[in-house]
């Protein structure tokens, strides 16, 4: 396989300035920092020596970031996790559907949690069990495995945006 013409962190340190800007959070500042000084003195090193005894031959690592973003140091462990969950899957054809509350209910929800998740999963079951059992669609009976998720990608509600008063 060839070697790409150009790595991630040269991509990110020739656009740092800009990339910057489209950061949202420090989090996001912070995986970018470590994408461009993985494997790189920025970050120290070690040195590793040759067990083998006619060798001994002393080489120079340089540590990595360690970021479960980074092609150099988690890519690996990425298409590892993919692999496993692969061999999880049942042998039948299955579709993987989201549904989405509105961020304008964020606050029914902490408040009224059991109502608003009762409702969105008799909801989720009514649309799946019409869509399957229309011949138009699938023609089939369902099955579903539902999982709720409370949290938006940065694990925390989304924000309603910001009305403004005359």
């Amino acid at each position: 396989m060839a070697r790409a013409t150009y790595e991630v962190a040269q991509v990110l340190n020739r656009n740092t300035q800009d990339l910057a800007g489209c950061c949202a959070t420090s989090w996001q500042l912070r995986t970018l920092y470590a994408l461009r000084k993985c494997r790189t003195a920025a970050l120290g090193g070690h040195i590793d020596r040759c067990t083998n005894t006619s060798c001994n031959i002393l080489h120079l690592s340089y540590n990595s970031c360690r970021n479960r973003h980074c092609p150099k140091c988690q890519g690996h462990k990425r298409e590892q996790w993919i692999r496993a969950r692969e061999e999880e899957l049942l042998n039948v054809p299955y579709f993987h559907v989201v549904f989405t509350l509105p961020c304008e209910l964020n606050r029914l929800c902490l408040y009224e949690p059991r109502l608003l998740y009762d409702l969105l999963f008799k909801t989720a079951w009514e649309v799946i069990t019409g869509f399957a059992s229309n011949p138009k669609f699938l023609g089939a009976s369902p099955g579903m495995i539902a999982i709720l998720h409370t949290w938006g990608q940065n694990l925390s509600l989304c924000k309603l945006p910001q009305t403004r008063t005359a």
